[in-house]
């Protein structure tokens, strides 16, 4: 169950339904959005509590999954998704003024973190089909390998984990 600390989910990929993510331009303004925000597989890049930060959290995923770490596009779609629900999760429930976001890789792994100052935990909702709210865990339930909340002295990570393969150099 979500919400305790150190537990997390692991689930199949299953098959959920989603808007279908289109990446960005190959332009400047991806290649440029570490050099204006930061790198989060360095450090924490914190960003306002504000809707906008939402898709300059979706750059930067991008920018991570595809440039720095040469996964494959589908991954990069996933986790895209993925981080626009958490950080939207972030700014609509926790009153914080910033949040943070790191992302980690490890051999076959990566793994993406939300911080945010509220100890509120979130929980996973049972969703209908004509749903128009309440899906973004479920999304993370169902496109993630594992997810869960590590509580802090003050506020919490909601991070999710998805397995990569390792692509082989040529």
């Amino acid at each position: 169950m979500a919400g305790l600390e150190g537990v997390e989910h692991m689930r199949q990929r299953g098959s959920a339904t989603a808007a279908r993510w289109m990446p960005v331009s190959e332009g400047e303004q991806t290649l440029e959005v570490i050099e204006l925000f930061g790198d989060p597989t360095e450090e924490e890049v914190r960003l306002p509590s504000r809707p906008e930060s939402a898709a300059t959290a979706r750059r930067l995923t991008q920018c991570v999954v595809l440039r720095q770490w040469a996964l494959s596009a589908q991954t990069a779609e996933h986790a895209v998704l993925l981080v626009s629900e958490l950080v939207g999760n972030a700014v609509r429930h926790t009153g914080a003024r910033v949040f943070g976001l790191r992302m980690l890789r490890r051999r076959g792994w990566i793994r993406i973190e939300v911080r945010d100052p509220s100890r509120g935990l979130p929980c996973l909702m049972p969703v209908q089909e004509l749903d128009t709210s309440g899906r973004g865990l479920f999304l993370v339930d169902k496109l993630s390998d594992r997810w869960g909340v590590d509580l802090l002295p003050r506020g919490k990570t909601t991070w999710f984990e998805m397995r990569v393969s390792e692509r082989l150099s040529s």
